[in-house]
């Protein structure tokens, strides 16, 4: 019997005609978001205070507080004091501007749509907890791609640490406040924790570096691409190489405009104009060797992310994993790129359920794997911010985790499924009899040659009737 091959490539989300669009909007300049809450208004004066607006690098700032919804904002008077530029309150369907701050109304949520910003009526999240900053960093990411920048403040909670993962996911760049100079501490400290942020800075240091990032990220010709193609492509062979020599992985084989603007990004943060230069400062800095590794690895995910997909996994899938099965028998699944772990774990609630209802005594084993070691052991841990609970229901977050502070853990009966291991699926040995593989957001990041080596592997893998998951964007081809 042939093997059933279920992606899901639905039609994709709209980016590709939100890039197009926004890019005719705000093609000149950035977007920074800035997400503040308790004890936010210090580092809100700090940073404004500190931030320049005579730079030439034409920046559009959009400030996220948690406010009373039942008191009128002095916000943006207040802001307007710290600095010259124009300082407005948000009306629906303002066009972002360089050089203005634009400040959120109590009660409302903020999306950003072709360069235009919309004003929601709030939703809660599931647990009716409300994030407003993680709304609109997601939103920032969606529609300004690379160009989105978010900036973290004080604040109590986690909210901003999901929409920092979505803003480092399009290449995005994220500061966050050195805890020690926050009032509240707690939403630095998510951020932070993501492994994501770039720059951990008092709030009155940032506008330097900000500004400094921007005008080597985003001048109008940079010295790369002034480079002849064939010194550029030696020299990324180069950093390929001093890659391979410290982490064992090559990354030739991954899409060359995904590579350029990764390692771009790194050599703005460092302010290095030239990929020679970049190549000589990886030579005599190991530590950057591995931060870039790190930056490739587009280690992004959360919890059920894509809902339809999940919710087409638990009705049409999983039922066909237990057909058949008897106690003794053994459901397993093959999670590659794994991540930090949020789609084995949400892969291992969807199919506890089911087993539990009636298959109790089928044994399930989840393989779950990634070449980052670092993101495997966090994964391994189990213990997710709590802001998870945009994803997570109330019923699973019941069921499956105990809260832990402002955090959740994984309980141990869904962290016993899953087994995270370090593992290159490119060069490591594939597992075997597989009934499931999901390998989703990854394919879209190698080239059409390591995806021709890929698809063979995963056949061998899975068994006679398995599944192959894919991303929204992704298919066999």
């Amino acid at each position: 019997m042939p093997k059933k091959k279920i992606h899901h490539a639905d039609t994709p989300a709209p980016l590709t005609d939100q890039q197009a669009a926004s890019e005719s909007v705000t093609k000149a300049f950035p977007v920074v978001g800035i997400g503040a809450s308790a004890g936010g208004l210090a580092a809100i004066e700090a940073f404004f205070t500190h931030m320049p607006t005579d730079t030439g690098a034409d920046i559009a700032f959009v400030l996220i507080q948690h406010l009373s919804p039942d008191h009128k904002s002095l916000l943006s008077e207040l802001v307007q004091r710290f600095t010259r530029m124009t300082v407005t309150e948000i009306s629906d369907g303002d066009t972002v501007a360089p050089n203005h701050v634009y400040v959120i109304p109590p009660n409302k949520d903020l999306e950003l749509f072709h360069g235009s910003l919309h004003l929601m009526d709030p939703v809660a999240a599931h647990g009716g907890i409300h994030l407003p900053i993680d709304a609109f960093f997601r939103s920032l990411a969606q529609d300004q791609q690379e160009r989105a920048i978010c900036i973290v403040l004080s604040g109590a909670g986690s909210d901003g640490a999901l929409g920092v993962r979505a803003v480092k996911e399009v290449g995005g760049m994220v500061m966050a406040q050195a805890p020690d100079t926050a009032d509240y501490a707690s939403m630095p400290q998510s951020a932070i924790a993501t492994g994501l942020v770039d720059y951990v800075l008092p709030p009155r240091e940032m506008p330097a570096a900000l500004v400094s990032y921007v005008q080597h990220a985003f001048a109008r010709k940079r010295r790369t691409e002034e480079e002849p193609a064939e010194h550029a492509d030696d020299l990324l062979q180069k950093i390929f190489i001093l890659l391979r020599a410290q982490t064992r992985h090559d990354f030739s084989g991954y899409k060359p405009n995904t590579l350029r603007r990764r390692i771009e990004r790194r050599m703005a943060i460092h302010r290095i104009e030239t990929l020679a230069d970049y190549v000589r400062f990886l030579q005599q800095t190991p530590q950057e060797v591995q931060l870039l590794f790190r930056e490739l690895l587009i280690g992004v995910t959360r919890f059920f992310r894509d809902p339809e997909a999940f919710e087409a996994m638990r009705l049409e899938v999983i039922p066909h994993l237990f057909e058949g099965r008897h106690p003794g028998d053994a459901v397993r699944v093959w999670v590659p790129g794994c991540s930090t772990g949020e789609e084995a774990y949400s892969l291992a609630m969807l199919i506890s359920e089911y087993a539990q209802e009636q298959y109790a005594g089928v044994k399930v084993s989840i393989f779950a794997t990634d070449i980052d070691a670092i993101a495997s052991e966090s994964a391994r841990a189990g213990v997710y911010p709590g802001n998870i609970a945009a994803d997570v229901s109330p019923e699973r977050l019941g069921r499956f985790f105990r809260q832990e502070g402002s955090s959740y853990l994984v309980k141990k009966s869904i962290r016993d499924l899953v087994v995270f291991a370090e593992q290159d699926v490119l060069l490591d040995p594939p597992f075997s009899n597989i009934d499931l593989i999901s390998c989703r957001n990854l394919l879209i990041y190698l080239s059409a040659e390591l995806q021709k080596h890929l698809f063979p592997v995963f056949h061998y893998a899975l068994n006679p009737r398995g599944f192959l998951f894919l991303g929204a964007s992704e298919s066999i081809g």
